[in-house]
């Protein structure tokens, strides 16, 4: 066993024993020749593994702001109670443990938890209840547990859909045997195909760049660890296309010359383990991976699945790269692209699910069919997330150019005020917005939309996110570990009641402290949201100021981060 395995190890004592136990560490450390502190720190740094004895029933209730507007509270004490355990406590009770845990991909079926990561969606106190009472009972979680296919809610019309049109093994990869790697490089230039994960890095060239490489060894990697708050897009395409989304990591492979490919599931996504599983087996059985594929001499390809255990960060590709060497997923500094210097040292495509999958309709479509679809810069069509205060919460593929006012009415949004593009770390749009459009020219969207009415707190809002940052920090650089914690007392004090303009202004000024000096796009998009906010919202946070300094006696510690409130909060209620 290499240190590869160390993820899936720790993962092997996690589901036995309920957790990662001294021994464990020991048997792994020594097994590895690393040492006990090294394993510690990888075990420590990610959310599902734990240090502590657990319960035969591990419960992870999501906190997402879309669930605190769902009713989280009353579902978390629901749980409280028919349980008899504490959230985020080791009562030592030997049927259930309580954690709660951030979005699971889940938003447009909220409230929602897993229960050792099979789902259960749309819960009421009367639903957590009978599925307590059937645990008790003995009843198995595969059976009692959610189907939670995210709705289809809009297509556009046949001749525009590409994602979500009828699907054949197979059919985009058969094209391969007709054209050169160059030839079908050029293919994926054509379509101005560019990532869709946040970044929209040009795809041809990030696998141009992997094809030049002289490297003994390349490598494809399918990023599957969609962790942006209210995004579930990626989710649909595993769970409805998964097919699609290998072909398109194939079609990298023939381009660039890799030979070993991985899906980096997310752990929230594990129920879909087996289906994947299934669809490689059903391409490897058909000569669509492995040696010779389609019998094409020396093209060879596998692919094989590694699950991710609980780490936002883990969604940078530098960070996603250690985590499947074995390590802490922090990012690297950024010094070389993957494909330069990627998974130990070779180079590395990285791309997300929605990426590999629009390549593959790329080549079994043709560049024309693209072309005429979306707007001059931004050709085919996009996937969204989209819940909230929506109607109509789910999937919508859309076709770039499409315009705010028309998704909202679509998704038959009531009373849109807040709306948030991208997740918490892409930007936020008011009610004077909505004829902007979803497309490079204007309003970017990486995937996923979430719509708050004018009925709901901005400031919940914006602590909900600032508590997300400030926990998924993997604490290496000083300005997001510290920089987050300072907007999130800030926060706090805005709620308090005891906000003063200057707050408001140093915000912003930490905002740019820590976009510029970030490590990785965590801490440099962190902010984003709460200083757009401040402008886009200027009356709301207007009436939040407080008018005079006097008698503000704040304390501020710079070296841990945080304020102290004590003398002047001890008997202030929050509004």
């Amino acid at each position: 066993m290499n240190r590869t395995g160390l993820l899936n190890k720790l993962w092997e004592f996690q589901n036995k024993f309920g957790y990662v136990s001294e021994n464990a560490i020991a048997q792994i450390a020594q097994k590895l020749s690393v040492s006990k502190i090294e394993i510690e720190g990888v075990v420590s740094f990610y959310h599902f593994f734990h240090r502590q004895p657990t319960g035969k029933y591990i419960i992870y209730l999501n906190n997402s702001i879309i669930s605190e507007f769902k009713g989280f509270q009353q579902i978390k004490a629901a749980f409280e109670k028919e349980t008899g355990c504490t959230f985020g406590s080791y009562d030592e009770n030997p049927l259930f443990s309580l954690f709660e845990t951030s979005c699971i991909g889940l938003s447009d079926q909220e409230p929602a938890a897993l229960i050792n990561f099979f789902p259960f969606t749309n819960l009421t106190p009367e639903k957590v209840k009978t599925i307590i009472q059937q645990l008790k009972n003995g009843n198995s979680l595969r059976f009692i547990s959610s189907n939670p296919t995210s709705k289809i809610q809009y297509l556009p019309a046949d001749d525009k859909t590409i994602f979500f049109r009828k699907y054949e093994m197979g059919i985009a990869l058969k094209k391969l045997k007709n054209h050169t790697p160059d030839e079908i490089l050029n293919l994926i230039s054509a379509a101005n195909l560019e990532g869709r994960g946040g970044a929209f890095f040009p795809t041809a060239k990030k696998w141009k760049s992997s094809k030049e490489s002289s490297t003994s060894k390349k490598y494809i990697i399918c990023n599957a660890d969609e962790g942006e708050p209210g995004t579930f897009k990626d989710k649909s395409l595993l769970n409805n296309l998964s097919g699609l989304v290998i072909e398109g990591m194939i079609v990298a492979a023939y381009i660039s010359g890799a030979t070993t490919g991985f899906i980096y599931l997310r752990a929230e996504y594990m129920y879909l383990l087996e289906k994947i599983e299934n669809t490689l087996h059903e391409f490897q059985e058909n000569n669509l991976l492995g040696n010779d594929i389609l019998g094409i001499p020396k093209f060879n390809f596998s692919i094989q699945i590694q699950v991710g255990a609980g780490a936002y960060i883990c969604g940078e590709e530098s960070a996603l790269i250690e985590s499947l060497e074995g390590k802490r997923g922090e990012a690297r500094i950024k010094k070389y692209y993957p494909t330069e210097f990627g998974y130990f040292g070779c180079s590395t495509i990285v791309n997300n699910v929605e990426t590999f999958a629009m390549a593959a309709r790329i080549i079994e479509l043709g560049t024309h069919f693209i072309s005429t679809i979306g707007t001059k810069e931004s050709k085919g069509t996009k996937v969204l997330s989209i819940s909230g205060d929506v109607a109509k919460p789910g999937i919508y593929e859309i076709e770039w150019g499409m315009t705010m006012k028309e998704i909202l009415h679509l998704c038959q949004a009531t009373s849109p005020h807040f709306v948030q593009i991208s997740g918490p770390s892409g930007i936020c749009i008011n009610n004077t917005e909505f004829d902007r459009k979803i497309c490079k020219e204007d309003l970017i969207c990486a995937g996923s939309i979430m719509v708050f009415n004018n009925f709901r707190s901005i400031t919940k809002i914006l602590e909900n996110y600032t508590t997300f940052f400030k926990e998924e920090s993997c604490g290496v650089c000083t300005p997001c570990r510290a920089g987050n914690q300072i907007l999130h007392e800030k926060i706090k004090k805005i709620k308090k009641g005891i906000c003063t303009a200057q707050d408001l202004e140093e915000i912003k000024e930490w905002g740019k402290i820590i976009k510029l000096t970030s490590r990785c796009g965590l801490g440099q998009f962190s902010a984003n949201t709460l200083v757009m906010a401040l402008d886009k919202f200027e009356g709301y946070f207007n009436q939040k100021i407080i008018k005079t300094n006097e008698n503000l006696n704040v304390e501020f510690d710079m070296e841990a981060a945080v304020y102290n409130y004590d003398s002047l909060i001890k008997d202030t209620q929050a509004p």
